[in-house]
């Protein structure tokens, strides 16, 4: 078999498995989970083998696979079924076959007692098959038909327990700000197919490198809307933290491989039309630098366990768009693959305490005694992912994160011709206070979850098989992915990934700053704090983990009250950040902003609007038809039935007429 034909098989399989599921998922149950399962594994060694034939992909010597069909004639500017397949797509590829093969199976476990879950694991099969058409895509149009139905599906799986308000509010705002982010996208699109005349992505590098491009910074800021709604950066990030109303699973395919990775790859993919711009670089580099740092400041003070892995998803983003900043996307995939095996490690591992513990609060965890007892593998394996996010050596993150550094830095000391200085300044100091931040609220997260102290934590026995072996897959490349820093070089476009020494000794000694802070700061308010529950732990742990979690969410709030304002001694991140927590514990109010000068202006336009058509434009339509029945009803009062009054009116016509007559007459005389 082809290696195109066995490309063109990664993306088929899991729609096709998807198709089945949905068709067979009532008439044959038994067929549901085989149908899940299986046809995301084999794309994923399909996906292992298309890898291993590219060899390394341009950087190796290996060229790239194109192949392209064009079914229809669309005009001026032809629309392909094209692939373009080299060593980013092949190992982004295998990233998502991983990511979503251990979601299904983890759901099988997860979600295993839910009604709905033949239509969800149909959906998220759907949701893979998008994301590897993303991938391997050479035409932009194919690849906009994956974006958009990422979006629909994330719409469906963020809303999945549509019986609560939160669910329905976020899957409705992840899909208004992905597609406010979609409308400029598109006309970026088509602004760069008239400047190049083509979708296809080798034909539109190769007019970039001429010059071809007549209105380049347009075009990359147009573009820059969509990745910014797509991949959760400021300002349009502001759907991410709320999606965590959605199953777990769903969190860590949406965080890990899918939907947010799309907007960096495609920025990694196009990065000379990026590039072509100096002003849109340093647009990137700003929006990176407010991106993390914001981020990791609101990941410092939620108290929702996978509200905090939300808000650090945004800011590891912003590591990537701030590598494609300073012009090395080889840095940037380089993260995007080594975040998501660890960030895909503790949403997953996130499930399973959130279902052994009953809740996801951080301030009822840190009053449970004995949780690290209750979920070993989950305790080992998300201190294993933890270490890799706050890029401690020799974990896997270090590695990533110090690439992005060393990129920065590189630029920065203006050694890099394709980027501005600037943009290497500002992704440079923003990385190093994220490093601080990051590892600060990592250590918090940890030390909340698993040593506290009160009440001893539910016991109903050990998860399910399904739920924590995937756990430990996933800790390999946690742990050991870093290793092939030296490997990477050649599957990219062979820049040096080793981390540099300035980078790394600042990176890291400003991580350790951050985790021995905040330990310092977690020993003192667990001295102080009374250890009073705020509040009482609803969800029954003995049920489907899938149950635990939506009931937890739905009583979070009416049990733990407002985060932002609710007394917590025992919370470290009240004392680090005083009185800036309760902002950030908000996400700087971002909403309401929003709401303020969009929400409101469009709903006092619309009620204007309802009150000029019912009271303007409907009076006039009424008065149309008020006359004609004034008329018919003045008529009708005329109709007796009398023959007399009939014979009299009749009279006194005749009598009128014959009067206008003789009086006519007599004037024309």
């Amino acid at each position: 078999m082809t290696t195109t034909t066995l490309a063109v098989l990664v993306p088929l399989l899991p729609f096709l498995g998807a198709v089945a599921g949905l068709l067979l998922g009532r008439r044959a149950p038994g067929l549901v989970r085989p149908l899940a399962v299986l046809p995301t594994l084999t794309a994923l060694v399909l996906a292992v083998l298309v890898a291993v034939r590219q060899g390394g992909g341009t950087g190796g010597g290996q060229a790239s696979l194109d192949a392209a069909t064009e079914l229809t004639p669309t005009g001026s500017v032809p629309i392909e079924l094209a692939l373009h397949i080299d060593g980013f797509a092949a190992l982004v590829a295998l990233l998502v076959g991983v990511v979503a093969s251990c979601v299904q199976i983890y759901s099988t476990g997860y979600l295993r007692e839910d009604p709905r879950y033949p239509s969800y694991a149909a959906l998220v099969s759907l949701f893979t098959s998008a994301m590897l058409l993303v991938v391997y895509s050479g035409d932009l149009m194919v690849l906009l038909v994956g974006w958009e139905v990422m979006g629909i599906c994330s719409y469906f799986l963020v809303g999945h327990y549509w019986e609560t308000p939160e669910a329905r509010a976020a899957s409705l705002k992840a899909f208004l700000v992905t597609k406010l982010g979609d409308v400029p996208f598109l006309i970026g699109l088509f602004a760069l197919a008239g400047d190049t005349g083509s979708f296809r992505i080798t034909t539109i590098l190769a007019k970039v490198a001429d010059g071809g491009l007549d209105h380049p910074t347009l075009i990359a800021l147009l573009l820059l809307a969509g990745v910014a709604g797509k991949s959760a950066q400021f300002p349009l990030h502001t759907w991410l933290p709320d999606a965590m109303a959605g199953p777990t699973p769903v969190s860590a395919l949406i965080h890990a491989a899918t939907m947010v990775a799309a907007g960096v790859y495609f920025v990694a993919r196009l990065l000379p039309v990026f590039a072509a711009s100096a002003a849109a670089l340093v647009v990137l580099a700003v929006m990176a630098a407010v991106t993390m740092t914001g981020s990791a400041l609101a990941a410092l003070a939620q108290d929702d366990i996978k509200r905090v892995l939300a808000y650090s998803t945004i800011g590891q983003l912003g590591y990537l768009t701030g590598a494609l900043a300073v012009g090395d996307r080889g840095a940037a995939v380089f993260h995007l693959l080594s975040h998501g095996a660890f960030k895909a490690l503790l949403f997953l591992a996130a499930g399973v305490i959130i279902h052994a513990a009953g809740t996801n609060s951080l301030a009822a965890m840190s009053r449970m005694k004995g949780l690290r007892d209750r979920v070993p593998d989950a305790f080992w394996t998300m201190t294993v992912a933890l270490l890799a996010l706050a890029a401690i050596p020799p974990f896997s993150g270090f590695f990533s994160k110090e690439a992005v550094l060393g990129a920065a830095e590189h630029t920065a000391t203006g050694h890099a011709e394709s980027a501005p200085t600037a943009a290497g300044w500002i992704v440079l100091v923003a990385g190093l206070l994220t490093a601080l931040l990051t590892a600060a609220y990592a250590t918090r997260l940890w030390l909340l979850v698993f040593n506290g102290r009160g009440a001893d934590a539910p016991d109903h026995g050990r998860q399910p098989v399904t739920m924590t072996a995937v756990l430990w897959v996933l800790a390999v490349p946690s742990l050991a992915f870093g290793l092939a820093v030296g490997v990477l070089p050649d599957w990219f476009d062979g820049h040096a990934l080793t981390p540099t020494l300035t980078t790394s000794v600042l990176g890291t000694g400003l991580a350790l700053v951050g985790a021995l802070v905040t330990y310092g700061a977690w020993r003192h308010t667990t001295a102080l704090a009374d250890r009073v529950p705020m509040g009482a732990v609803a969800a029954d742990t003995g049920t489907d983990a899938g149950l635990v979690e939506a009931e937890a969410i739905a009583t979070h709030a009416p049990a733990y009250g407002d985060v932002a304002s609710a007394p917590d001694p025992a919370d470290p991140s009240r004392l680090l950040l005083g009185p800036l927590h309760r902002h950030a514990a908000v996400g700087f109010h971002l909403d309401a902003v929003y709401a303020a000068l969009f929400v409101r202006p469009v709903r006092a336009a619309a009620t204007l609007v309802r009150f000029l058509d019912r009271e303007v434009v409907d009076t006039y339509v009424r008065g149309a038809g008020t006359l004609p029945r004034w008329l018919g009803a003045a008529v009708r009062r005329a109709q007796t039935g009398n023959v007399q009054t009939y014979l009299s009116a009749l009279l006194a016509g005749t009598v009128v007429l014959a009067v206008a007559a003789v009086l006519v007459a007599t004037a024309g005389a």
